[in-house]
């Protein structure tokens, strides 16, 4: 075979080798058991699956995802979790588990938690997939991880289309109680469809790297990609409204929950 194309071989081959050597990617699912809106909420059933158990094996199915990790507070979480075969190699202290606490604190709780187990190769990619957020795909974890890890951004989040515009039918009142638009346009805009294309957060999943979590205090500190999800995909439970209408969107076949068995 010509030498040029055994050398391009070649270095086709470092760069997947070297892609796989730095993905080491880990997705810890943070669930504590203090939830006030829904008691007992990452566990309860959800159809006939927890609710946490809709992260985590939706984690496992993940070909880009080499452990999944939760991180608790609570012993019945624990439990539930290793018996969907997540790991649960440490306990969340209470004070980073209240109504109060910063999720970014958790973060970095976790890191280092693993950080300090020897058994534990070093992370590269920080996955999150919130248990609240039960119906995300595999194809949108692959694509948030594939987004940050092919691109520069210091952290991808997701989102989908939003109904209200803060620019044309969202208010909020002044120091005297009247009404105005939330983000003065330049221009008048007439209808919806004029105003700048905005997009609901949610809670589908968050991709970064630990240093960008040490280094900084907010999502929005560094580059921030986001992907799209559908909005029956990106339900996010923190009501009892909330589940009850995820419960109807399986009722109803809205969502296969066949996707996310073992």
């Amino acid at each position: 075979m010509d030498n040029s194309i055994l050398a391009t071989y070649d270095f086709l081959d470092l760069k997947l080798w070297g892609k796989r050597m730095k993905k080491n990617c880990v997705a810890i699912i943070f669930a504590r058991g203090g939830s006030k809106g829904v008691p007992g909420k990452n566990i309860r059933k959800l159809g006939d699956l927890p609710l946490i158990a809709y992260s985590i094996n939706i984690a496992k199915k993940s070909n880009l995802i080499d452990r999944v990790i939760v991180s608790t507070d609570d012993s019945d979480i624990a439990q539930i979790s290793r018996e969907y075969g997540a790991e649960v190699p440490f306990l969340r202290p209470k004070e980073l588990a209240t109504d109060v606490s910063p999720e970014w604190d958790s973060w970095r709780h976790a890191l280092k938690s693993l950080k300090n187990d020897p058994k534990f190769p070093e992370v590269h990619t920080f996955v999150t997939l919130p248990p609240t957020s039960p119906f995300r795909s595999v194809i949108d974890v692959d694509q948030c991880i594939e987004t940050f890890q092919e691109n520069s951004a210091d952290i991808v989040i997701t989102g989908t289309s939003s109904e209200r515009n803060p620019y044309f039918n969202m208010v909020k009142l002044d120091s005297h109680g009247y009404a105005e638009v939330v983000i003065d346009p330049e221009k008048k805009i007439c209808r919806r469809q004029d105003a700048p294309t905005v997009y609901d957060m949610t809670t589908v999943a968050y991709v970064t790297s630990p240093e960008f979590i040490f280094k900084h205090e907010s999502l929005f500190s560094g580059k921030v990609k986001m992907v799209s999800i559908p909005k029956e995909r990106a339900i996010d439970i923190d009501t009892k409204l909330d589940f009850f209408i995820a419960e109807q969107m399986l009722k109803n076949g809205m969502i296969n929950q066949d996707m996310y068995r073992e």
